[in-house]
């Protein structure tokens, strides 16, 4: 989340008049991600968040986007959904954005994760996969493998500016993992960037998921290898292998990984290194002057390639116990 289009109170009073929500109450910026502009409103209805896409969102994928949100909450996957207008629209144009309101799930997100947070979020990883085995629409990851060598060659010639020999170190990992990447695993749809900011606790226990606007199909076990690498290393850069078998016991629990996914999981973790060093690289390098956004550390990702390089088997991450 982050703000990226100023939104005066006014335009938000009369975006807000279109829906049953009573009048506007409060409308503050939330300064935290990098993707849309995002505001905490509070009608006299209660509160609700709006978001604004911005340039990089397609607004073509919106439908893909608010139609998961509600065919998972159906389901029963605690998420938000969109909030449809008196014409019964849900998106429609704010300040030139394409805009919704989407309810307010309560809850906080874990600043610092514990073992405790990551047997639920396993759990709740895999009955998202279940549960969208059966959604009738399909986006395709832009951000997956195919995607990840234009990502490098539009940030290549600054790399060196973050860390010197970034540039050949990127270059020789891309070219390993495009040679190896598997194309048989099981697919569906996953979120594809589920982060702790994205996971919301209340009183002990996982009270929702957030922020579906990387969700798309692609390989379900890659959604796994992505989750290791955002709760499963501790602040100071060491795997936390507790943390890893309670997050792979949570799914497996819900939803068994075969055999080659398990054989996989080890090449899909420096997959999903490759993809979040080359987006924070390119928005490390390209925030816009201004933005009321937390830039977040691309070198972060290079300490947890390098993590993965070194495995010689699945039980590094715990998952010979979770099985």
């Amino acid at each position: 989340m982050a703000v990226y289009t100023e939104v005066s109170d006014e335009e938000v009073a009369a975006f807000v008049a279109q829906y049953d929500l009573g009048a506007v109450l409060s409308c503050k910026g939330i300064a935290e991600g990098v993707e849309n502009s995002n505001y905490l409103i509070v009608t006299e209805r209660g509160p609700y968040i709006l978001t604004l896409y911005e340039k990089r969102v397609d607004p073509a994928d919106l439908p893909f986007f608010l139609g998961l949100m509600e065919h998972l909450a159906a389901k029963g996957v605690e998420c938000p959904v969109p909030v449809h207008g008196r014409d019964g629209a849900a998106l429609r144009l704010l300040c030139g954005r394409p805009a919704v309101i989407v309810t307010f799930l309560s809850g906080l997100w874990p600043r610092r994760v514990q073992p405790e947070h990551c047997g639920p979020l396993g759990t709740a990883l895999a009955r998202l996969h279940l549960a969208g085995a059966d959604f009738p629409l399909r986006r395709r990851n832009a951000l997956s493998v195919d995607g990840w060598r234009p990502l490098f060659a539009a940030s290549r010639d600054r790399a060196d500016e973050v860390k010197p020999g970034l540039a050949a170190v990127l270059e020789e990992e891309l070219s390993w993992l495009e040679a190896g990447w598997p194309r048989d695993l099981p697919t569906g749809i996953i979120h594809a960037d589920l982060f702790p900011d994205n996971v919301f606790f209340r009183d002990g226990r996982l009270s929702g998921l957030i922020d579906f606007y990387f969700a798309c199909e692609d390989i379900l076990a890659y959604d796994v290898a992505i989750c290791l690498n955002a709760w499963c290393f501790e602040p100071d850069g060491a795997f936390n292998v507790t943390k890893a078998r309670l997050l792979l016991s949570g799914y497996v629990k819900e939803r068994p990984l075969s055999p080659a996914e398990m054989a996989a999981l080890p090449l899909l973790a420096r997959g999903s290194a490759m993809r979040f060093l080359l987006t924070r690289l390119y928005d490390w390098l390209n925030c816009p002057p201004g933005a009321m956004v937390k830039r977040k550390d691309p070198l972060e990702y290079l300490h947890k390639l390098r993590f993965h390089q070194q495995v010689r088997g699945i039980g590094e991450y715990g998952l010979a116990s979770a099985r």
